[in-house]
Parts: C-alpha cells; structure tokens; sequence
C-alpha cells in the first residue's frame, strides 16, 4: 500500500469501486493564447492544450457516447469521471459552459464532472453554475496553478499571479467544490527552494487534491525553442524524484495525491528520456518513503 493518498483508492473508498475517466475535448481555448492575458499559451503546452490523444472531430456528445459504447465491448467499470481536459474549460460565456457541460453529463453511471481551468476565468457566476450540477455529480475544478513563484509565472507564460488562485479557491470553497491543484516540478530556473515555497502555499488553501507532473519538453512548444537554443535544461531523475518526495511528505495529509509525475503525449517527447520511465519513477518514489518509514504529510507541520 502506498503511503500516500492515491486517487484509485480515494476513488474506490468514496464510490464502492473502480471509476474511470473520460477525457473530454470541449473545444476551448485560453486567454494568453487569445491576447486577453498575452499570446502562445504556456510554454510547455502544445497545440492541443493537452489531451492529445482524445478524437476533437466529435462533439463532445459523440465523446461521451463512443467511450460508454466502447465499455459495452471491453467494460473497465461501471462509473466514470467526465473531464474536461484541453484548455481552459470555464472560458466563455454561462450559456455555452452549460450546453457543453449538459453535452457530456448524458448517463447516470457519471458519478463526477471535472472540469481544468485557470484561476482568473472563475467568478461567481461559472462558480454558481458548477454548483448547479451538485445535485446530479460531484464537482471537481482543477486548477493549474504550478508555481507559487510569480516570477516563474512570467516566463512560464502562465498569464496571472498566485492572488487569483487564493480567489478562486476560496469562492470555490464557498460553494462546496472541490478543488484539484496541479504544480509541475523542474520548471526553467527553479530549485528546491521553490518547491517548498509552492507545497507551503498549497497548503494554505482547503484543497481536495495535488496534481504533481513532472516538466517535460514537448515538439511543438516553446519549451522546445528554448531546450534546443540551450535556454533550458531539464533537471535530472535523481532531482525529480527527491523534490517529489519532498512535496508527498510534506503536503497536507488530507489532501488526495491524484498523480506524481506526467505524461508525454506518445511521439512527441523532446526531452528528457527519464520521463519515460514512468513506473519506475514512481516505483523510486515509493521505495524511497519506505525506506525512510516516510509518509505523505510527515513534515506538514513544518510548513504551515
């Protein structure tokens, strides 16, 4: 057993069983790629804003439907996680967000609608539709904050301070949704030391759970300009793995763990080769805290 929160086991506590996620393109975009908070997106991002792998020729019915239709065939469970995954979800206008949300929630087996955005497209009136839907699903909202490190932010290109996450957060408590942070490690020029300034200010906030995805140079993205000019330099395995465990054991214990590394879309990984090695990153991981008799929020005292 890990020695952490994970979400399989949050997932099955919660629901009886096994939930699987659909991951949904619903043809948003973001605004520092539209010019309202800049241009070109994140640095890291692709052309897809991730989700590579879903089909965006369909809508996001025929998304939906294809996946359950495919359950018929091969059933993995009988529950399942709609997420919105490409871009930011709650960019446009009430009206829109509705028929796209109502366009994915078309079975009752949909035991959770997730939905990722940014902090600075969430206000009162999105919040309140989110809350709408309590009565049908639970509701996530996952938030890319990534850095608590505004300087960081900047050349991230992320497009807004920590102020607007600490916003977002609390009106999003208010309402009872639960809220997903997502924070990368190995960002251009960060150290250890940011890291703990990003797992302190996590946990300042009422969260219900960390994303923690490991920073990898994808074709296509500006991050591949600056790794090819020499501008960046991936941080190694060994420094991954250690700010990793770094962040398990000191988090809030109360907060579910929902990943500890990331994924680089099938061909198209530029660097580094390390993040390919998902299992056994993870494997590491998990070696590491054992050996230390170590647990997620071990030291969480010391950052609060």
């Amino acid at each position: 057993m890990r020695k952490y929160n994970t979400l399989k086991e949050y997932l099955k506590q919660k629901y009886g069983e096994s939930v699987v996620k659909i991951c949904i393109d619903g043809g948003f975009t973001c605004p520092n790629r539209d010019g309202r908070s800049g241009y070109g997106g994140c640095i890291f991002c692709g052309e897809r804003g991730a989700g590579e792998h879903i089909d965006a020729s369909q809508s996001i019915y025929e998304q939906v439907r294809s996946y359950l239709e495919a359950q018929k065939i091969r059933p993995t469970a009988n529950k399942f996680i709609v997420y919105f995954q490409n871009f930011t979800n709650t960019y446009d206008s009430v009206t829109s967000l509705k028929k796209k949300y109502d366009a994915a929630l078309i079975d009752d087996r949909i035991v959770v609608l997730s939905v990722g955005t940014r902090p600075d497209c969430i206000d009162k009136e999105i919040v309140e539709l989110l809350a709408s839907y309590k009565d049908r699903c639970d509701v996530w909202v996952e938030l890319g904050l990534q850095t608590a490190n505004d300087n960081t932010a900047s050349l991230i290109n992320r497009g807004y301070t920590g102020d607007y996450f600490t916003r977002a957060v609390e009106l999003l408590n208010l309402y009872g949704i639960d809220v997903i942070a997502h924070m990368i490690i190995g960002l251009p020029n960060e150290t250890l030391d940011d890291i703990k300034q990003t797992v302190a200010f996590l946990n300042r906030h009422k969260l219900a759970g960390v994303k923690i995805h490991s920073l990898y140079v994808m074709e296509g993205t500006q991050l591949a300009v600056m790794y090819r000019n020499g501008e960046f330099t991936p941080i190694t395995e060994k420094e991954y793995v250690d700010w990793a465990v770094y962040a398990i054991t000191h988090l809030s214990p109360e907060f579910v763990i929902h990943r500890v590394t990331g994924d680089c879309p099938p061909g198209l990984l530029v660097a580094p080769e390390w993040n390919k090695q998902k299992s056994r990153i993870i494997q590491t991981i998990d070696k590491i805290l054992d050996e230390n008799n170590w647990h997620q929020g071990i030291f969480w005292e010391k950052t609060i």
